[in-house]
Order: C-alpha cells, then sequence, then structure tokens
C-alpha cells in the first residue's frame, strides 16, 4: 500500500497521528477502557502487535500494555519536544504507535503508551 492509499483508508485524525507521529488527547480513545479479549493490530496493515492479555490500566489515559507481540513492533530514540523517548512503531509498515517507558506495575517493566486510533481489536467470538 502506498502513501496516498494510506491516506484515503485513514481518517485524518488516525492519518495525524499514524503517519506524522501526533497524539490523540488523553482519555479520549475509544480502546481506553476495552476489555473484551483479543488480538490488537495495526490500523494500517493490519499486524497483530499486543494481545488483550498484555493490557493493563496505567491511569495515563491511553491504553497500555506491558509487551508487544514478539517482533511485532520496533522501537526508535525520539528526542522530538525536548525530551528523550522511546518510540514504537509497526514492524510491519512503519507507523507511528505510541511510546514504551520502563515505569509498567508488571514483572517486565514496561508500559507500551498507545493512541487508541492506531489499533483495531480483533476480538474473540463471545468474548
Amino acid at each position: 500500500m502506498n502513501e496516498d492509499e494510506i491516506k484515503q483508508k485513514l481518517t485524518p485524525e488516525e492519518y495525524a497521528v499514524l503517519r506524522q507521529k501526533g497524539t490523540e488527547a488523553p482519555f479520549s480513545g475509544k480502546l481506553l477502557h476495552e476489555t473484551r479479549t483479543g488480538m490488537y493490530t495495526c490500523k494500517v496493515c493490519g499486524t497483530a502487535l499486543f494481545s488483550s492479555d498484555a493490557k493493563f490500566d496505567s491511569g495515563t489515559g491511553w491504553p497500555s500494555f506491558d509487551q508487544a507481540l514478539p517482533g511485532a513492533v520496533i522501537n526508535k530514540v525520539d528526542t522530538a519536544h525536548g525530551m528523550s523517548r522511546t518510540e514504537i512503531t509497526c514492524a510491519k509498515c512503519g507507523s507511528h504507535l505510541g511510546h514504551v517507558f520502563d515505569d509498567g506495575p508488571t514483572a517486565t517493566g514496561k508500559r507500551y503508551c498507545l493512541n487508541s486510533v492506531c489499533l483495531d481489536l480483533q476480538a474473540e467470538e463471545g468474548k
């Protein structure tokens, strides 16, 4: 899929976050309080990124996970906005997903902080 096709597929907000590294407003995302089980996938290419088993409520205003699926995301240094963070992108299409921090409450110590507009939930049947 080329960039024009991606732009046609996404809403303006989705495009701004996924392809231009924007951020949705905290506490506004449709997946923040999602509790169904299933697989969270990339909105652009459909790649499975996170299992619902890894999701937790971080209280930060964005869906949070303590681990990504193996090989699903790429970590990149992000020094924008005068700080140093670790950006995460989809390993398949390179779309911006959010950031990962080393302050998670589980054994992984990670908090993958995602934008809801970057994800689709492929919910398990009946759950």
